[in-house]
C-alpha cells in the first residue's frame, strides 16, 4: 500500500511544486510507482508533466472532487491519470479554486480527496500531493489525505515564521481530522551557502527542530538549472545530470526512503 506525502507549506516560492516534481522522478528511477496529485489551482506541477487545460473533454481533480461532492461515480482511471517519465499523474486548472469555494460549504469537506485516493494506494507505492501556498480547504484536504508532510523550506525570515504556523495547523489536523498524520520532515531548499543569511537561518532551524523533527541532510541548492529544467519539461537530474540541485534531488529520494525503512 502506497505511503502518501503532501508537500505543503502556507508560504509561495519555497519549492513545493518543484520539489514535488523531481521527487516524483527521482522515486520512479528507483523503481517505485509513483503517483503526484496537483492539488493547487495555480496547476503549477501539471504544467511541469506538460500537461495543458487543452479541453478536449479530460477529467482533473478538480471534476474527481465535484463528483465526491455529488455523490456520483467517478469517471475511468483512464479518463483522468496521465503519464509522464514513468510516473502517473492527476492534473489540475484554475477550476480547482471553485471546489475550494464549495468546500467550504459541504459536511465532511476535510476527507473528500482521502476517499478519492483510497481507491489507488494499492496500485502505488508513492503518491506526492502538490499543494496551493494557504491554510485553507484544499490543503486541510491534502493533510488529512496523507500519511506524511514533507516541509519544503527556503533560508529566509518569513519562510521560517510562517513554519511555526504551518506545524500547528497539521497539530490541529492530527487530533481533529487524520490521527495517522506524520512529518517527514523539514526540507531546505533554494540555499545559497554563499550568503550569511542562509547559513544563520539553517543553523536556527536545526537548533529549533533537531529533538522534534527531521531536518533532512539533503539540501537543494538555489541554481537557474532548476528553472531551466522545468522550461523544457524536464526534471533537474533528466535536464543535466551533474547539477548540484538534481544530485541534492536524488540524495534527498534515496534519504526519504531510508527515513521509512
Amino acid at each position: 500500500m502506497a505511503v502518501t506525502y503532501c508537500c505543503a507549506i502556507q508560504k509561495g516560492g519555497v519549492g513545493k511544486t518543484t520539489t514535488c516534481f523531481n521527487l516524483a522522478y527521482s522515486l520512479a528511477k528507483m523503481g517505485y510507482k509513483v503517483l503526484a496529485v496537483d492539488f493547487d489551482s495555480q496547476s503549477n506541477l501539471s504544467t511541469c508533466f506538460g500537461k495543458q487545460d487543452s479541453g478536449n473533454g479530460d477529467y482533473y481533480v478538480e471534476d474527481l472532487m465535484l463528483a465526491m461532492m455529488e455523490e456520483e461515480e467517478l469517471p475511468d482511471r483512464s479518463e483522468f491519470i496521465n503519464h509522464c517519465n514513468g510516473v502517473d499523474y492527476i492534473a489540475s486548472t484554475i477550476g480547482l479554486s471553485v471546489i475550494d469555494a464549495k468546500l467550504r460549504m459541504e459536511m465532511g469537506s476535510e476527507n473528500m480527496l482521502r476517499d478519492i485516493l483510497r481507491g489507488f494506494k494499492d496500485d502505488y507505492d508513492v503518491v506526492l500531493i502538490d499543494t496551493c501556498p494557504s491554510l485553507g480547504t484544499l490543503t486541510i484536504n491534502a493533510l488529512a489525505a496523507s500519511d506524511r508532510v514533507i516541509i519544503p523550506a527556503d533560508p529566509e525570515l518569513l519562510t521560517m515564521m510562517g513554519l511555526k504556523d504551518f506545524l500547528k495547523t497539521v497539530s490541529k489536523v492530527k487530533k481533529r481530522i487524520n490521527p495517522n498524520l506524520e512529518v517527514a520532515g523539514i526540507l531546505l531548499t533554494k540555499c545559497d551557502n554563499r550568503t550569511n543569511l542562509c547559513k544563520v537561518i539553517t543553523d536556527e532551524v536545526e537548533d529549533a527542530y533537531k529533538d522534534k523533527l527531521m531536518v533532512f541532510h539533503s539540501r537543494i541548492p538555489k541554481t537557474v538549472k532548476v528553472g531551466e529544467a522545468i522550461y523544457y519539461g524536464m526534471s533537474v537530474e533528466e535536464y543535466d545530470p551533474k547539477s548540484p540541485a538534481g544530485v541534492a534531488y536524488s540524495e534527498f529520494a534515496k534519504e526519504l526512503v531510508g527515513y521509512e525503512s
